[in-house]
């Protein structure tokens, strides 16, 4: 397979609209390989390192600032360019096909190989494995959209590429700070018998952890199943109630015109008290009722001799 001359594809259009965002000295991509650096130099602490497909070189800045003799190789002219001047001496224009000047502690390289034809990423790989004893590796397995993603691969292709030259997953590095598929390959000289025993004992703490988010998954459906139930019951009941406080408001309303019609009516018959006591007959009745007391006070023989006469009348 034949692909096109890398000084036209990965250029300024490239690293503008093929990486996610702008590819440069923005504050994301620095913050991004100051922490990379900062792993590095922590949990593997290398004296040397290259970057095997360094772009503009802010791994390789970010690493020395640590004290690692870092240094880097592209095979883009325009990400050479645009490497920060105190870095510069340290990085080179060149194809990571070819080989290096010398050996490292660790090379790196991080979603490079995908962009070469399977026959250049397999003599790069070689050529890794023939530089250094330790890899730091990662290339995407999935993402077939980016125009130069000529050879996507499964993780298990280039541990099997790397193997073939003596190196094997280091499997209690975890390498996910990179990304979540990337590895650390190691020459490793143990006998088979001891990279299998290796492999198993991963093998069998990812498979146990697998398994137990599987139950973990199952009682948790199963918990969400009863507290949906409770919540449909919850739901009904509140649905109830909401009836229940309707009904009140309405007899509340209902009992709140009553009071008003009493009230009303009240004001009515008041009204017609206060006409009576201001009318002439309240008053004559009033006086009648005075004339009586005083020709019959109460507890008097007058007052009783009158009452004995009321009661002849209605009879």
């Amino acid at each position: 397979m034949s692909l096109p001359d890398p000084n036209e594809l990965f250029e300024a259009y490239y690293y503008s609209h093929s990486c996610g965002e702008p590819y440069g000295r923005t504050e994301f991509f620095l913050r991004l390989f100051d922490n990379l650096a900062e792993r590095i130099v922590t949990n593997i602490g290398p004296k040397t390192v290259l970057d095997a497909g360094c772009a503009m070189g802010m791994l390789v800045e970010y690493l020395r600032k640590r004290g690692a003799d870092a240094w880097g190789v592209d095979i883009s002219e325009y990400a050479i360019q645009n490497v920060h001047p105190d870095v510069k001496p340290y990085c080179w224009v060149g194809s990571i096909t070819e080989p290096f000047p010398r050996r490292y502690d660790l090379i790196v390289s991080i979603e490079v190989l995908e962009h070469m034809a399977q026959p250049d990423a397999e003599k790069a790989a070689v050529n890794i494995c023939q530089h250094t004893d330790d890899i730091l590796f990662s290339s995407t397995p999935n993402d077939y959209k980016e125009a130069t993603h000529f050879n996507v691969q499964s993780p298990e292709v280039w541990a099997e590429l790397f193997a073939r030259q003596g190196f094997y997953r280091d499997v209690d590095f975890d390498a996910s700070f990179i990304t979540p598929w990337a590895a650390r390959y190691r020459r490793n000289r143990e006998p088979v018998h001891r990279l299998v025993r290796d492999y198993e004992r991963k093998f069998w703490l990812l498979w146990k952890e697998n398994s137990d988010l599987r139950r973990l998954i199952l009682e948790n459906r199963d918990q969400l199943a009863a507290y949906d139930q409770q919540f449909h019951a919850l739901e009904a009941e509140t649905a109830r109630l909401n009836q229940v406080i309707q009904d009140l408001i309405t007899q509340i309303g209902q009992r709140d015109q009553k009071i008003q019609d009493l009230s009303f009516e009240k004001q009515v018959l008041t009204a017609q008290l206060a006409d009576i006591h201001e009318g002439d007959v309240w008053k004559i009745a009033l006086r009648l009722r005075a004339l009586r007391l005083r020709l019959a006070p109460v507890g008097s023989r007058r007052e009783r001799a009158l009452q004995q006469i009321q009661r002849l009348f209605r009879v």
